[in-house]
């Protein structure tokens, strides 16, 4: 209900006014059963625009500290993403990479959509760097589809600090992937640079071939896609 309060009554219309949000593709995912939606990830505002744009509803993991920030921006914070579906997941641990995977399995299995960004972390600078494999490791776990998500212009939003800005934000969803085999590390490689590879094509944006560094710190800037 939360969800669809954001996507048509409360945020979603904001976000279209503003930002003008250009989707093509939205019928590349699949209507029912399982999926993976796998966008690159050039700023923090991917996780308003891509539940809001995306067909059906997303499920995302999201980092504790998303749940637990103390004060009224915390308590926002924490109603937003359990609206849009995100599950909180300790990433600290020796085990947190099994039981992130297993959750997202089991999100799967259930017939739902997830959402994983195949990059790990934010891009530093908009461009798309070089996947880590826990997206191909699901896809060959479960047999789900993955349907690439090229995300342009969230890098230029600007919410906070300095004069406010509101870029046109595109999103497309790319045909769906479909991908067997063994999960042996060539296999993993070869599927995860694949659909690399398509998101890449999709966005028109520039590849780097290493991985990303993290988001970067743009002090004074207001960026949303800043720490």
């Amino acid at each position: 209900m939360l969800f669809w309060l954001l996507k048509h009554v409360l945020l979603g219309p904001v976000l279209r006014v503003l930002y003008r949000p250009r989707v093509v593709g939205r019928e590349n995912v699949p209507a029912t059963g399982p999926v993976i939606v796998a966008p690159n990830h050039p700023a923090f505002a991917d996780s308003f625009f891509v539940p809001l744009t995306t067909p059906r509803p997303i499920v995302f993991l999201g980092k504790n500290e998303y749940f637990t920030t103390p004060g009224l921006r915390g308590r926002l914070m924490n109603a937003f993403f359990r609206g849009v579906g995100t599950i909180p997941v300790d990433r600290t641990g020796g085990r947190a990479a099994a039981a992130a995977l297993d959750t997202a399995a089991r999100v799967l299995g259930e017939g739902r959509v997830f959402g994983i960004y195949p990059e790990g972390t934010r891009s530093p600078d908009g461009r798309i760097y070089r996947g880590r494999t826990g997206v191909a490791r699901l896809a060959l776990r479960t047999g789900a589809p993955v349907v690439p998500c090229a995300v342009r212009g969230t890098d230029r939003v600007s919410w906070r600090g300095g004069l406010p800005r509101f870029p046109r934000v595109e999103i497309t969803f790319g045909k769906p992937m479909t991908f067997t085999g063994e999960q042996d590390h060539q296999t993993l490689r070869a599927v995860t640079d694949e659909i690399m590879a398509e998101l890449t094509r999709l966005s028109g944006l520039p590849y780097v071939d290493s991985y990303s560094p993290g988001p970067a710190r743009r002090q004074g800037k207001g960026e949303a896609g800043a720490d």
